[in-house]
């Protein structure tokens, strides 16, 4: 896309303060044109005096000048608040557009964007966008206002004298095109690699404690070092050219007032033009040459903002690969559960492109009644998340389909169905607000918490923390262990009062005497609604309705807890090696 056609789409932001922006544009114009009246009263003044006019005269003049100052700078100071305050009110627009963008699109987005990348357009592009939008805007009106109230002034002076001054400039376009397209490839290799270094020092936070357990503070140290380095290279060769343009500029205008003061002396000395034509002159040649000079700094805020809007575009323009249906179609209410069925389901997650895609569910079949729990058991990678992911529409899949209470998911009204769901992810995630607004969230009220916190054994928690509910959270819930964070997720997601619930190992962190009350409070907190447990602990499913035991992506045993444990099969293996393990820590325990 053109760096036209990318600041064209800045245009929409525009509308809501375009009063202002025209007001502001017209005191800019306005402001230029009392500022270049000054001069011309000075010629006036200084022949006045030259040929020994009336003091009444040259005072008339001497406060004409200053009044033509004062209006000037005046309307100046109005422009500025008007344009700046409307960049900074189109920063805001898009800065909202932004997020709520980024708060649609899908987990397969998210897959191949860095959090640290996004930051970066968030801020350091989103400031460079401003600049474009407003402050260069208003740069650009003063350049061309100045520049032709000045030159008309100087033709009217002498037409001959503003040619040959204007000649040395005549270069000024083509090193300012020549230096604008190489700020712009030099300033989008900045912000690429900004972005990256945004990520590395976001992920070294996160992982602070990975980072010290594992003494690796000093090559960290070294990478981002590294990385601190090639960005100064590069922030250096955009200095260069940014050091090149501004005395270039100033060369060929230097050029210019030699032409002034040899070939206007002559002029003046021979009377062809009065002194303070002259006079004037010289001060007009420098309100030219000063928009002349700052037309290449506009051109680098364009061209930076171009750069920089072509990044948000790419968020603006995403498109999320789980789309709602044009035509949603709305379940009907429903006071035990939904009945939630898979059919031929195969999925994998988005491969690059050339590479062929690794299956992680494949021929899934099986149905869970209404009100029913159903326990999603097997080995690592076996495909569980996956299959929970699936529900809730967090990816699609590339075959088959799912139903609920017989209507294709996809056709589903994708806000409504997920507001039925209470979802607990395997990576359990707290926001850095009270424990309180996290239990809460989503949910329409805060009546069902303390119910919520007891069924997940949180209650002794809370109940020991110095503010109880309005108790603050570190980052991710840094200051509760990783049960408590677990147990926290699991009273959020029940505080919604969801009609279906999916536990995604949400009870691996807790030891095996709080799983078991947690386990115990759920048969009750479920009844009514459909529930799907994934976990490699047999122990969390063993008063599942029935459960499904997941192998390489596809299921190879399927029935209730006594049956499959008289198979001998797979789940009774799982259940083997899980008490093996358990009697083995016992005695850990017990020492």
């Amino acid at each position: 896309m053109s760096e036209r056609r990318t600041l064209r789409r800045l245009l929409p932001y525009y509308r809501p303060y375009r009063r202002k922006m025209v007001l502001g544009l017209t005191l800019t114009v306005l402001s230029y044109a009392f500022s270049t009246a000054g001069p011309w009263f000075l010629r006036l003044a200084v022949d006045a005096f030259m040929s020994r006019a009336p003091m009444s005269r040259i005072w008339l003049l001497v406060s004409a000048m200053l009044g033509v100052a004062l209006v000037g700078g005046f309307f100046r100071f109005l422009m500025r608040q008007l344009l700046n305050s409307v960049s900074r009110w189109i920063e805001y627009d898009l800065r909202n557009d932004l997020f709520q963008k980024l708060e649609t699109l899908d987990a397969q987005y998210f897959t191949r964007m860095r959090t640290g990348d996004l930051m970066a357009r968030l801020t350091n592009d989103l400031s460079a966008v401003r600049m474009a939008a407003g402050p260069a805007v208003m740069y650009l009106t003063n350049t061309i206002a100045g520049g032709t109230f000045a030159l008309l002034f100087m033709l009217h002076i002498d037409g001959r004298l503003t040619l040959a001054a204007l000649l040395p400039m005549v270069l000024l376009p083509i090193s300012m095109i020549w230096l604008g397209r190489a700020i712009h490839q030099r300033f989008e290799a900045v912000q690429e690699h900004f972005g990256r270094m945004t990520t590395m020092a976001q992920e070294n936070i996160s992982g602070v404690r990975v980072v010290r357990a594992y003494r690796q503070e000093e090559p960290e140290s070294a990478r981002f070092g590294a990385l601190g380095q090639e960005y100064l290279v590069k922030q250096m060769r955009l200095a260069t050219l940014y050091g090149m343009m501004h005395p270039s500029f100033q060369l060929l205008a230097g050029l210019g007032s030699v032409v002034v003061l040899g070939y206007g002396g002559v002029l003046a000395i021979r009377g062809t033009i009065s002194v303070g034509s002259f006079v004037a002159f010289g001060l007009y040649l420098g309100m030219l040459t000063w928009p002349l000079i700052a037309l290449g700094f506009v051109i680098n805020l364009f061209q930076r903002g171009a750069a920089s809007m072509g990044r948000l575009l790419d968020i603006l323009d995403a498109q999320p690969a789980v789309e709602a249906p044009a035509a949603p179609r709305a379940l009907p209410p429903n006071a035990v559960g939904r009945t939630i069925e898979f059919r031929g389901v195969g999925f994998h997650y988005p491969a690059d492109s050339g590479s062929a895609p690794r299956w992680v569910l494949r021929d899934v079949n099986f149905t869970v009644p209404a009100g029913a729990t159903v326990g999603v058991v097997g080995a690592t990678g076996s495909g569980k998340s996956a299959l929970l992911d699936l529900v809730p529409r967090v990816f699609d899949p590339q075959e088959g389909e799912i139903l609920i209470d017989g209507v294709p998911l996809r056709d589903l009204d994708l806000d409504a169905w997920r507001r039925e769901i209470g979802y607990v992810p395997q990576e359990s995630f707290l926001f850095s607000e009270s424990i309180g607004a996290n239990l809460d969230y989503g949910a329409p009220d805060d009546s069902a918490r303390d119910w919520a916190a007891s069924v997940a054994q949180l209650t002794a928690t809370i109940d020991a923390l110095p503010d109880r509910y309005d108790t603050m959270l570190g980052e991710r819930g840094i200051n509760l262990s990783g049960g408590q964070k677990q147990r926290a997720a699991i009273a959020r997601a029940l505080s919604r009062r969801p009609t279906v619930v999916l536990l995604d190992d949400a009870l691996s962190a807790v030891d095996t005497h709080t799983e078991a009350e947690i386990l115990h409070a759920l048969r009750t907190a479920l009844a009514g609604r459909t529930a799907l447990i994934a976990s490699h602990r047999v122990s969390a499913i063993r008063d599942a309705t029935f459960a499904i035991v997941l192998d390489e992506g596809r299921i190879v045993e399927e029935g209730p807890h006594a049956e499959l444990i008289a198979a001998g099969g797979r789940y009774w293996s799982l259940l083997n090696r899980q008490q093996l393990e358990e009697s083995l820590e016992a005695p850990a325990e017990t020492a």
